[in-house]
């Protein structure tokens, strides 16, 4: 297992839009878990290829829902429903935090490490990780949606 960098905001990745994955092999399934252990190690609920440096349309998510790990390869969105505003903060922009609007419900469209088509319905923390994380993949950083910004406190200071 290896456990990648993130990639902090000011990195051109971030503003890139990410490319389709084409070959679905063991080294695909090992990034996918690296990722995993990448987003574990640093205390996220999500994390998209571009934020470890990689244009790749990969995202890795866990809701806290009892379902564990989500891998999504090439993932769409579609079917946006209502709308929710919520406190948002990233891995690569780790001295900030927003509130931002995002669909409360969303239909996403993937593949698996295999190749396999899957379609989900979301709603929740999954919904808004979904949108956020599909934000990286064309360049798109929460701060750019945030109808709200503040500097988030420093540890150790009250």
């Amino acid at each position: 297992m290896a456990i990648y960098d993130i990639v902090k905001v000011g990195a051109p990745i971030l503003r890139e839009k990410a490319v389709p994955v084409t070959r679905f092999d063991k080294k695909l399934a090992r990034l996918l878990k690296d990722m995993a252990e990448t987003m574990y190690a640093a205390n996220g609920c999500g994390l998209a290829a571009p934020q470890i440096g990689l244009s790749k349309r990969l995202v890795v998510i866990d809701a806290g829902d009892g379902a564990g790990i989500r891998e999504f390869v090439n993932p769409v969105l579609t079917d946006p429903e209502g709308e929710a505003v919520d406190s948002e903060g990233c891995l690569s922009v780790p001295d900030y935090e927003g509130e931002v609007k995002r669909a409360a419900r969303i239909t996403v469209h993937f593949q698996d490490r295999k190749g396999d088509h899957y379609r989900l319905t979301a709603d929740g923390l999954l919904a808004r990780a979904l949108q956020h994380e599909c934000d990286h993949l064309e360049g798109v950083l929460f701060i750019d949606k945030a109808v709200s910004l503040s500097a988030k406190p420093k540890e150790g200071r009250e």
